[in-house]
């Protein structure tokens, strides 16, 4: 039976694939290595070439024909220019130049070779021929048999197949081609058997009879040596290579060199491009196996023996696991904390390092490899072995594995068994010939194992070639290895939390007993606990009471059962929320529950109720009660001095994300959870709204977006509905809540300002100690005097700010406003009395009382305030210059015009004439907070003379606004809001109507022509003249004073008679002129 050919096997099995064509990408994903789908890629992204033309240059087609196949299998690259038949007819000047031709553009070393030593032969006659090129560095060079005893009729393959077999390494100076090589001269010797130098050896086994040889050196450009050329006996009879020979072959030779080093070079460029395509694909898999050691060390091992072609590989891993209880440590190690630079490893030759030597190390300082991987020839297993300290003292390839490992040294064994000695057996290393030892180290540069490889295929000793790349690779190893213990350890770490949390949250939840003693007691009302107002003092609440208030919230907001919160769960939650805070001196418990009381007292003394859903009046008031969770006394800033593992955490809002962590932690302990009734949906915006606002908290955040909120404010705004404005409200809600012991009365103000002082003292004082920095100011206990004017600026930076344009836009929290105010000039006065050189504190711990501030004995007699109302040019102005210079005792406070006309940069009264419906709602809360600030100016005068005032902006411009349309009904209930929220505390004695007509007011309009009136129609007059009349001139309407009219319509001269009647009246009314 015949064999089928492999051209019928080829062909059938393609038909078999085109009928199957899904079983070729199956068999390249499951059996395929990674370098053989990379060439078909390559192979079918591959442009068709579109010429045979050979080209000097290395382009990129060129570069990846290269790659893709050996040239030495293209038959184009092996035949010469001419049939040798042709060559003979050449003159020898043509001749010599068609072979320089022959391998100008050669650029494979093997082709190159084989191609010289035939045209040598062909130029000089030769029977056969060698090449044998340099290798080694400088102090240690040898050549190596390129090609060897190649003949005119042996082919290419023949001939790299026989240089392969056998390694030839000639060392520079030893035998005929050492000699040429170290001299740099030729060498011509007519009876080889004679001379001493030549070696019988390959004549014996071949039966070739050697008589002629001429070798010669191959230098480069620089003149150094980079290979050897010998060719021996002729072929044309003759008895020797003669002088004209030696000319040839010197000369050729001369253009060869050039040739060789370019191959050399394009050699050493595939190499280092296949090598960066190993370590490239090893790079990809080691990172893509990360969460199992064995199946990763496997992956290494086979991708080292295809890279350097070796029989075995092992990998020796050392015991990490006596670190273990560092693990944590080095995993939350700040990265780039320092940046060290580090030396190659050194490299040692066998023939450096004695046995003897590599033994007594091993005994005095035994490595303690605790796994080894490896991997045999053709094996396709990993063979893991956990070895005891006996097999390993036992094992010769273990202690050279540990010599590599305790000297952090490249072992290089190029003979193993000329390298141990009689006395010492070689055990597991007997089939062994050359080994090669790499320690693995990790990025910290810390030696995690040893990489070990036995035995080149082709017989040879390990190059330095070998040795770099193998480095590099090692590199790589120790990267994926470090990555995948971490991964491991990271795992066992992650169950240890697991334990450890469930520890803490079964220390931290409220007992049970605690827990159905709340359930059992009765909670207070809300009266009871003055929950209701701004000024609620916990002081003379226990510790119990503190919760009963908590839990009277909740029910007062109609919480617990609007979300079906079981009361014991409450209980329990508020307790163990309780628990979780320390018993540090201000962030404690206590100001937990002060700044959930004061967004209490917003939502319903302040009606910020309205602007709020149940399910957000429920994440805020949460958010409140836990934004501080385990609070330790110190800010972020000395989280991040110290490194501490929060800050490494959370890089900005280190505690706020901590306080937010331990909400959560709560939350999700058994019993705890107040949320558990609440959908999947609501859940998550109630668990984000919390989370916004604990962060809210942090001060930085504050500044961020304050900026937006009063942009907001300005604009008008006040439906406050869409998610991001009610998310800009409630953090600025958080931070009002957060800071509001300072708007509380002044004696629990000052014992509050005493307990922050001393809690930022004791961080003060750490800084002192452990990190030997002065601490700023507000920390430093030295600097205790500057606490007041620190608690000024403190109020001027942050709370007036914002506590202003709460009160501006919501009246009902104004009594935050109000607080504020009284106590900065408390503070203020302390401050003075520092600067006069009082102290106003002896005691480091900041507990005794301040000094009583000094009684004024004589009390200042009372300033009465008297407003001037009437019609736009009603002759106010004149008016009140013509009193002024009759009366003593008197200022005046002019309508804030020059403030409505450069109002932020903007002419708010000229915008409200040109577009009052855009404008009108902006300019009257202008309007108001500018008369507000007039009615509230303090003056040393007795009687303070107002141009108009907020009752006018109320009964008259606002109102007529309202009925023109150019207010929503909206808008108008606000402003009126605000004007009667403003207007409880304004004290006005007299009010002096100049009733003007408004035809007299619109001739003094046009004719005293001021900016932004030149809109105004005598239609808006008259209508803003009813509404006077209708104020101040009915007996119906309810006025804040009594009212003096007087006959605007006069002129100047008359206008002082009718000043008469006034000073009578204010005598009689006011009785104090």
């Amino acid at each position: 039976m015949s064999m089928p050919s492999p051209a019928n096997d080829l062909a059938t099995a393609g038909k078999w694939l085109e009928q199957n064509p899904a079983l070729i990408e199956q068999w390249l994903k499951e059996h395929a290595s990674q370098e053989l789908r990379q060439r078909v890629h390559q192979a079918v992204l591959q442009p068709p070439a579109n010429t045979n033309t050979r080209r000097t240059s290395i382009t990129s087609d060129l570069f990846q024909l290269w790659l893709a196949a050996s040239p030495a299998n293209n038959d184009k690259n092996v035949k010469s220019v001419y049939p040798v038949k042709d060559l003979d007819s050449l003159e020898e000047s043509e001749l010599f130049m068609e072979l320089i031709r022959d391998v100008a553009n050669e650029l494979d070393i093997n082709v190159l070779s084989h191609k010289i030593l035939k045209n040598v032969s062909i130029l000089t006659h030769a029977d056969r021929g060698s090449l044998f090129l340099a290798r080694g560095p400088p102090e240690d060079r040898y050549l190596v048999a390129k090609l060897f005893d190649v003949q005119h009729d042996t082919s290419l393959e023949e001939a790299v197949k026989l240089a392969r077999s056998e390694e030839i390494r000639i060392p520079f100076g030893v035998g005929i081609a050492g000699t040429v090589a170290h001299t740099k001269t030729f060498i011509n010797i007519k009876d080889a058997y004679k001379d001493p130098r030549f070696s019988s050896e390959m004549d014996r086994k071949t039966g070739y009879r050697t008589n002629l040889v001429l070798c010669m050196p191959i230098c480069n450009y620089e003149g150094d040596v980079i290979g050897v050329a010998q060719i021996i006996n002729k072929t044309n009879e003759s008895k020797e290579f003669t002088p004209h020979d030696v000319e040839v072959f010197k000369r050729y030779l001369t253009f060869c060199g050039i040739g060789i080093q370019n191959a050399q070079l394009f050699e050493i460029s595939v190499l280092e491009y296949k090598r960066n395509q190993i370590l490239l694909n090893l790079a990809r898999s080691i990172f893509e196996e990360q969460n199992n050691l064995e199946c990763l060390v496997t992956k290494i091992m086979r991708e080292a023996q295809d890279l350097l072609k070796c029989e075995r590989c092992a990998v020796y891993l050392l015991d990490l696991d006596c670190c273990e209880a560092n693990h944590l440590e080095r995993i939350i190690e700040r990265p780039g904390k320092t940046v060290q630079r580090h030396a190659p490893l050194n490299r040692v030759e066998s023939g450096t390092v004695n046995v003897e030597d590599m033994r007594e190390s091993g005994m005095r300082k035994p490595t303690s490899f605790t796994t080894i991987f490896e991997l045999r020839e053709g094996g396709t297993k990993t063979l893991v072995s956990r070895p005891s300290c006996f097999d390993l003292a036992c094992s010769t390839l273990a202690q050279i594995a540990g010599y590599a490992a305790s000297t952090g040294q490249i072992l290089n064994i190029g003979d193993v068994k000329a390298w141990l000695t009689q006395k010492h057996s070689e055990g597991d290393a007997e089939s062994a010939r050359t080994i090669l030892c790499m320690p693995i180290i990790n990025g910290q540069r810390t030696l995690i194992g040893v990489a070990q490889l036995i035995n080149k295929e082709t017989g040879s000793p390990f190059t330095d070639c070998d040795v770099s790349l193998f480095e590099a690779f090692a590199i790589f190893c120790g990267l994926g290895i470090h990555n995948t213990q971490m991964y491991e350890n990271a795992c066992k770490l992650m169950a240890k939390q697991k334990v450890a949390l469930e520890c803490l949250s079964y220390h931290a939840t409220a007992s049970n007993d605690a827990t159905e003693m709340l359930v059992k007691e009765n909670i207070p009302s809300a009266g009871n606990f003055n929950l209701y107002s701004f000024t609620f003092i916990d002081f003379e609440l226990n510790d119990v009471e503190t919760c009963k208030a908590t839990i009277r919230m909740f029910l007062e907001c109609n919480l617990v059962q609007q979300f079906h919160i079981p009361y014991d769960v409450l209980c329990r939650w508020v307790l163990s929320v309780k628990k979780n805070y320390r018993p540090v001196k201000y962030h404690n418990w206590r100001h937990a529950l002060n700044v959930t009381q004061t967004m209490f007292a917003m939502f319903k003394t302040g009606k910020m109720d309205r602007f709020m859903s149940d399910l957000e009046m429920l994440g805020l008031l949460v958010a409140c009660l836990c934004h501080d969770l385990d609070h330790r006394g110190t800010n972020n800033a000395f989280q991040t001095k110290t490194e501490s593992p929060l800050a490494i955490l959370y890089s900005t809002s280190t505690m706020e994300h901590h306080h937010f962590d331990q909400c959560v932690m709560i939350l999700n302990t058994d019993s705890n959870n107040i949320f558990q009734a609440l959908s999947p949906e609501d859940y998550r915006k109630v668990m984000k709204l919390v989370e916004t606002a604990i962060l809210s908290t942090d001060l930085a955040m504050y500044f961020k977006k304050r900026n937006k909120f009063l942009e907001l404010i300005d604009n008008g705004e006040f439906d406050w509905q869409s998610d991001d404005k009610k998310e800009l409200l409630s953090g600025m809600m958080m931070t009002a809540c957060d800071v509001s012991a300072i708007a509380k009365p002044w004696e629990v103000q000052h014992r509050v300002a005493k307990l922050v002082a001393d809690e930022f003292f004791d961080q003060g004082d750490l800084e002192k100690m452990q990190l030997k920095e002065q601490p700023i100011a507000m920390m430093d206990r030295e600097r205790k005097d500057e606490l007041p004017q620190m608690q000024v600026g403190f109020i001027d930076v942050i709370c007036l700010p914002l506590y202003r344009v709460l009160s501006d836009t919501f009246p009902w929290v104004k009594p935050l406003y109000q607080g504020t105010l009284e106590n900065r000039q408390n503070w203020q006065d302390l401050a003075e009395k520092v600067e006069m050189g009082l102290t106003w504190i002896d005691h480091d711990t900041i507990d005794k009382p301040v000094e009583a501030f000094t009684e004024i004995t004589l009390k200042p007699k009372p300033t009465h305030t008297i407003i001037i109302e009437g019609n736009i040019g009603s002759g106010k102005t004149t008016f009140l210059e013509t009193i002024t210079k009759k009366l003593e005792h008197c200022e005046i406070f002019p309508e804030p015009v020059d403030v409505w006309q450069n109002y932020k940069g903007k002419n708010l009264l000229d915008l409200m004439y040109k577009n009052p419906k855009k404008y009108c709602y902006k300019f009257q809360k202008c309007v108001i907070k500018t008369m507000v600030e007039q009615h509230n100016k303090i003056t040393d005068k007795r009687i303070k003379l107002m141009e108009r005032s907020l009752f006018s902006a109320r009964y008259c411009f606002i109102e007529n606004n309202y009925q023109n349309n150019m207010l929503t009904k909206k808008e108008y209930q606000h402003l009126n809001e605000k004007i009667e929220e403003n207007s409880k505390s304004i004290k006005c004695e007299l009010i002096i109507y100049l009733r003007t007509s408004p035809n007299v007011v619109l001739d003094r309009i046009k004719a005293r022509k001021r900016d932004g009136e030149e809109e105004i129609s005598i239609e808006y007059l008259t209508k803003l003249h009813e509404l006077h009349e209708k104020w101040l001139c009915e007996t119906s309407v309810h006025r804040p004073a009594p009212v003096l009219i007087i006959n605007g319509n006069l002129g100047k001269d008359e206008i002082i008679k009718e000043y008469i009647k006034f000073r009578r009246y204010t005598e009689e009314t006011l009785k104090i002129l």
